[in-house]
């Protein structure tokens, strides 16, 4: 029997640099913890009341079990880290240094907003192997 992913991460599968980051998540999780899906695949987005708006502001992280429980952006990103082994002595370290939250969360802002120039686009949405909404990565 599959076990079903805990938590589900909504990444943009066109951006280079947030399928690098999803691929490397994948080799991390040895636990199955999440599942994956590209912003593009609007009929997934669309069973978790996700709008293309919405995915303008960045990755989302949805817990499975609690859809109303929802990071995006930047406290997305830090969750994630948070779930993985030691990551939470990691976050707490990082929120607890007065200013850097905030300056993470204008890094991500600019990451996000420039991600396409700095890091590149696929012409071909990459569809995570695990996500179980769409074909095999490309």
């Amino acid at each position: 029997m599959v076990k079903s992913p805990a938590y589900h991460i909504i990444y943009d599968g066109n951006c280079n640099l947030c399928i690098t980051f999803t691929q490397l998540l994948q080799e991390f999780d040895h636990t199955g913890q999440f599942g994956y899906t590209p912003m593009q695949d609007q009929s997934v987005l669309a069973h978790w009341g996700i709008t293309p708006q919405d995915c303008e502001l960045g990755m989302i992280l949805i817990k499975n079990n609690d859809p109303t429980q929802r990071w995006q952006g930047s406290d997305a990103a830090e969750e994630i880290a948070r779930l993985l082994p030691l990551g939470d002595v990691f976050v707490e370290m990082y929120r607890s240094i007065p200013g850097v939250k905030t300056l993470g969360d204008r890094l991500y802002s600019q990451v996000r907003d420039n991600r396409y120039v700095w890091f590149g686009a696929r012409s071909q949405t990459y569809y995570a192997n695990s996500c179980g909404c769409g074909p095999t990565k490309s």
